[in-house]
């Protein structure tokens, strides 16, 4: 009787056993077509939103004209004599990410040096995720700050400053991206062999010698990558300039003044400035196309610079 319900409970679990190796073998044909699926879901939401900006800004420069987009120095497209240059928006923007870069690269990279090469283990778990809080924080919560409280900061420094300027939401803008610059700079300068410092200790070098002159030549294309990521970011930051920039867009380089860019731009007509069809709000378009190929181009100049300076260990 034993022998019996023994070779019963034998056969259950071999039969429990085969029931699931189908199951894994189901499961390990179907995950590679769900990953093939979402990885073409992926490809195709890129390609459509290419397509729609090609289209809809093709729609624009057939009733503007490329020359005038391209060459004019004045933006007032919804003035009642409408001028369509886009340089205005692109200064501003420009004014905008080197105003957050002089802020954020100084900082991030004295951050990144300090956690990788000074910090112990515990402070380096405890400070870097509270760094990388900032990242977290809604833009828009970004944009009220500088407008309520470093725009009225600087106007006790600066008596001339508009309440609407460029200085401030780049200050606020290169805040935001520290993280960004502090983490990749220090996950690059963590990836440099120890070997290669206890050598320049050993040879009589201090450890601000080894972080300067060694680890940093070392992990360069890391940092220097995410230098150009992190401009990337501040070229295609929104609400921050939208809140605290104003709407003013000038070929001036008055920090003091308002200026727009192009993402605030996109805003403005995005909230029902300009009509369904009209050459204005096809211009969001255009603008939105201009956007695009600048970070398309930071982010291959990203890419080839670590690949250019990539060190091999």
């Amino acid at each position: 009787m034993n022998e019996r319900s023994n070779k019963t409970s034998i056969s259950k679990m071999i039969e429990s056993k085969s029931s699931q190796q189908g199951m894994k073998k189901a499961a390990e044909g179907l995950m590679p077509k769900f990953f093939l699926i979402c990885a073409v879901i992926s490809i195709l939401t890129t390609v459509g939103i290419v397509l729609t900006l090609i289209f809809e800004t093709f729609s624009f420069l057939e009733v503007v004209g490329i020359s005038e987009f391209l060459l004019s120095t004045e933006w007032y497209p919804l003035h009642g004599d409408p001028s369509y240059g886009v340089w205005p928006l692109i200064m501003g923007t420009l004014m905008i990410a080197v105003i957050a870069m002089i802020i954020a690269i100084p900082i991030g990279l004295a951050c990144a040096i300090f956690l990788s090469e000074y910090a112990s283990d515990k402070t380096r778990r405890t400070i870097k995720p509270v760094l990388e809080v900032l990242a977290g924080i809604p833009t828009i919560v970004y944009g009220f700050f500088a407008l309520t409280f470093v725009t009225p900061l600087l106007q006790n420094i600066i008596p001339d400053l508009s309440i609407y300027n460029a200085l401030s939401p780049g200050i606020v803008v290169g805040v935001m991206i520290i993280p960004m610059v502090a983490s990749l700079s220090e996950d690059a300068m963590s990836a440099v062999p120890q070997s290669m410092r206890e050598g320049a200790f050993a040879l009589g070098s201090t450890r601000f010698e080894v972080a300067m002159k060694v680890v940093l030549p070392a992990a360069l294309s890391g940092i220097i990558a995410s230098f150009v990521l992190a401009v990337s970011r501040a070229i295609g930051e929104t609400m921050i300039v939208t809140v605290a920039g104003g709407a003013n867009p000038t070929m001036d380089f008055d920090v003091t003044s308002a200026v727009q860019t192009m993402t605030a731009y996109i805003v403005q007509v995005s909230l029902g400035d300009a009509g369904y069809g009209t050459t204005e709000y096809y211009s969001i378009y255009a603008v939105g196309m201009t956007l695009f190929v600048f970070t398309l181009l930071m982010n291959i100049l990203a890419q080839f610079i670590s690949k250019r300076f990539r060190e091999a260990y």
